[in-house]
């Protein structure tokens, strides 16, 4: 039997320089292509070279990457900060129609409404194929410009099915427009060959950490939005009463000098750790060698790091934000208001009293990327059965 082809059109998806971009895009096609024949289009928007050569969307794109195990073909569109997005949208459509009517797709599946799911749509009315949109979270709870939201909501509207990463970002979607009949969340998911409990008195041997600390790990961008600010003055805090905690901290990002200024200040500079970015085996190695994963970001959809961090066993202290709450329970961690370094500090203090299992913190959720791509699947039979 012929299997089904399927187009992915979307940018959050792995490329030459950003390899992790994407995961869970990836992570869900990769088991996906299984039962389709599956190709990514991949339309990257770059800024003039000029405006700011340092950073990756003012950089030159390797067209030629393949990221093991999916087809994929890439693309770019020259656009300009904030006055190019109302265009954004139509670049994106221009620049993979061609490939995509070659291609000849039953169905076309995007991840990131806008300006991607923009140009799904309009390849699916032109090819006349339906259309499955994804909203992974801040496509959906972080857009701060009117023409960006005036294309979401037409996105929202005029696709055939939505797929959103929680429960409370489908609710979102519905307020913009999306049909609730129409909309199915499917929660990410890990993978179970990486994040798996572990020793934790070996991993800190291996990491050089000290056996007998208390350690707190947060991954992710090092940016205020992630509530670095109030994790550090929580941390400053709990220091001053804790003389064996540590603050690990793996990512990149503008706070990092901050933070480092911050912990001098408070004479813990010995006790933050910045170990920069980190590959997925680093970062399980992190979160079994520490007691606690936090992360207290002010929006999220449904963080994989969270997934990741419950997967190895650890309790996760994070904000009550976007679909966290859906993630983390009492038997797993404990949720507090965001922007509040006190609530933070008071969350922090009580888990670290508490003593957490980490094979029932880990049986708390058990969710692979198959059943991800099977969910996924189910939503395209059902519109391919159309």
């Amino acid at each position: 039997m012929t299997k089904p082809r399927i187009a992915v059109v979307t940018s959050y998806f792995p490329s030459s320089q950003e390899p992790y971009r994407g995961h869970s895009t990836y992570q869900t096609l990769r088991h996906l292509t299984t039962q389709a024949d599956l190709c990514a289009f991949v339309p990257y928007l770059r800024y003039p070279h000029w405006y700011n050569p340092r950073e990756a969307r003012y950089q030159r794109m390797d067209l030629s990457y393949q990221p093991p195990g999916m087809a994929a073909r890439y693309f770019e569109y020259t656009t300009l900060p904030l006055i190019g997005r109302p265009l954004n949208g139509e670049l994106a459509y221009r620049q993979v129609r061609r490939a995509v009517e070659e291609f000849k797709p039953d169905l076309i599946l995007n991840y990131w409404l806008y300006p991607d799911g923009y140009a799904a749509v309009k390849l699916g009315r032109h090819l006349g194929v339906p259309v499955i949109v994804a909203a992974l979270g801040s496509d959906v709870r972080r857009i701060d410009d009117r023409p960006t939201r005036f294309w979401t909501r037409r996105t929202l509207v005029q696709a055939d099915w939505l797929i959103t990463v929680s429960r409370e970002l489908a609710e979102r979607a519905a307020e913009m427009g999306a049909r609730p009949d129409r909309t199915t969340a499917i929660l990410n998911g890990y993978d179970e060959t990486v994040f798996y409990p572990g020793d934790q008195v070996a991993e800190r041997a291996k990491l050089g950490c000290q056996a007998d600390a208390e350690a707190i790990l947060y991954v992710g961008s090092l940016i205020p939005s992630k509530g670095l600010r109030e994790l550090m003055e929580a941390f400053v805090s709990l220091a001053g009463r804790r003389p064996r905690l540590h603050l690990v901290c793996g990512g990149e990002g503008p706070l990092r000098a901050e933070m480092v200024a911050m912990a001098q200040r408070a004479g813990l500079a010995g006790r933050l750790v910045l170990p920069g970015k980190l590959s997925s085996s680093q970062v399980r190695d992190w979160m079994v060698a520490a007691d606690l994963f936090c992360l207290p970001s002010y929006s999220e959809g449904c963080p994989n790091v969270v997934i990741e961090a419950l997967a190895t066993g650890r309790a996760v202290v994070a904000t009550n934000v976007g679909g966290i709450p859906e993630l983390v329970s009492p038997a797993n961690g404990v949720l507090v208001e965001a922007r509040d370094a006190a609530a933070l500090e008071t969350g922090l203090e009580r888990a670290l009293a508490q003593r957490w299992d980490p094979a029932l913190v880990a049986a708390t959720y058990r969710r692979d990327w198959r059943l991800v791509a099977a969910d996924t699947w189910s939503v395209c039979q059902r519109l391919l059965a159309r």
